[in-house]
């Protein structure tokens, strides 16, 4: 099984082949009404709906296809603690009240993943043995230990590794430090996905897909949006559609860069091989600016992903790629059986926060997780969650922001190929 209505080069998915049953969403087919329209049925959607549905706010859920088959169904599955910035970088940057609420909200936002697996009961893989960051060279090696230090002083169950350590937690001699965060762990994402959406269901959400919206006009009580078979009436909208921003947004989709990542996987392993890798079951990526991400899945397979590219060829250059870092990361699978290969957008932001905006009043969005969607944007959910149900700006734990468009979006595709060139240029020197 492949996902459906993708580009045979990005279809062959490892999540989807192993999937449990997609609960029943049908297109949207009458005209409806409620409090809040969420906008996209992946993790921030589906997060801000039950947490809305928990509050006992009416949600529907419009999806253009099916739940999770964006980015939210296609990732690596690694749930990973904090931003891409260091906490004292961020607490600088947005001051120490707002900085330390990003810092505690994106530090814990792990601890909302596995707490809404355990409690609607979602059967998703989940494993919560840590993420490891592996240094690829000495000044990577600063890094993690100035991070690992910046969290031990907020409480964090997180230390710096040695070459020996990091080498005994992968299996892998190809890094020479790192870290472990015990905050993290790995889930089976697009089955996340999907009790979420069950989740949501049960919670009185109405969730419809095959529900591309066409139109969202503001009216004198809030908004109409309308799909191609009916529509909706709602006070407020939530726009949760990430690096598959509609076109009909305007600005917010040019607020961020839709970036291919691309992952690959093996068939299940031999038990003894697998012994050899990840033998504690930490998901892992590494430092390098253009960095690889792994881990192994429930049944054995190994996983791994990168960047990947716009076109065609580009897409299985990179596959490639990943299949050699692999063998030479763990020379011990041999001439493995791939069996996947897959891929999909996410949403780049030009300062690599997730944006939070209230582009009219009424009408809000959060995106651009910068490849840490998983845990950010469950979290982010349930903060615009908050939002939609009344909870003041002040008292959110993540800013608002202007939107602003990205300068000479046009050349987004062109700029983002020169930038990962120059970046795997530093990563060679």
């Amino acid at each position: 099984m492949t996902i459906d209505s993708e580009r045979p080069v990005l279809a062959n998915s490892t999540w989807t082949a192993t999937s449990n049953p997609t609960p029943d969403t049908p297109p949207l087919s009458e005209d409806l009404q409620c409090d809040v329209t969420v906008v996209g049925g992946g993790f921030t959607g589906l997060s801000t709906a039950i947490h809305l549905a928990e509050k006992g706010v009416s949600v529907t859920v419009l999806e253009a296809e099916h739940p999770g088959w964006g980015a939210s169904g296609r990732n690596g599955g690694q749930v990973i603690p904090g931003l891409k910035e260091d906490p004292d970088t961020i607490e600088a940057l947005f001051g120490r009240e707002m900085g330390g609420r990003m810092v505690q909200l994106a530090g814990r936002a792990p601890d909302l993943v596995f707490d809404l697996i355990e409690k609607y009961g979602i059967e998703c893989g989940a494993v919560r043995e840590g993420w490891i960051q592996s240094a690829h060279n000495s000044d990577a090696i600063k890094a993690c230990q100035e991070r690992a230090e910046q969290w031990q002083r907020r409480g964090a169950d997180i230390e710096p590794l040695s070459k020996q350590l990091v080498y005994e937690l992968l299996g892998s001699e190809a890094y020479h430090g790192g870290l472990i965060d015990r905050r993290g762990g790995g889930v089976h994402p697009l089955n996340y996905t999907l009790g979420l959406a069950r989740a949501a269901i049960s919670q009185g959400v109405r969730l419809f897909g095959q529900s591309r919206v066409i139109s969202l006009d503001r009216q004198s009580d809030g908004f109409l949006i309308r799909t191609s078979l009916g529509s909706v009436r709602s006070g407020k909208v939530v726009l949760a559609t990430n690096a598959y921003t509609p076109a009909l947004t305007g600005r917010l989709r040019r607020s961020v860069v839709p970036a291919c990542s691309v992952q690959v996987a093996t068939a299940p392993l031999s038990e003894n091989v697998r012994r050899s890798i990840l033998p504690y079951g930490q998901v892992a990526s590494d430092t390098r600016k253009l960095l690889v991400y792994y881990r192994l899945d429930q049944d054995g397979r190994f996983l791994i992903g990168g960047r990947g590219a716009y076109g065609d060829g580009g897409i299985k250059a990179q596959m490639a790629r990943l299949r050699n870092r692999a063998c030479h990361l763990y020379p011990q699978l041999g001439e493995p059986e791939w069996e996947h290969q897959w891929g999909g957008f996410v949403a780049m932001t030009k300062d690599h926060f997730p944006h939070l905006h209230e582009i009219e009043p009424g009408l809000i969005a959060g995106l651009g997780f910068n490849g840490r969607g998983v845990a950010m944007a469950t979290a982010m959910g349930r903060v615009l969650a908050d939002k939609a149900s009344g909870t003041a700006n002040e008292d959110l734990n993540f800013p608002i922001t202007p939107v602003r468009t990205i300068p000479f979006y046009f050349l987004r595709k062109p700029a983002v190929s020169a930038l990962a060139a120059w970046y795997a240029l530093v990563d060679r020197v």
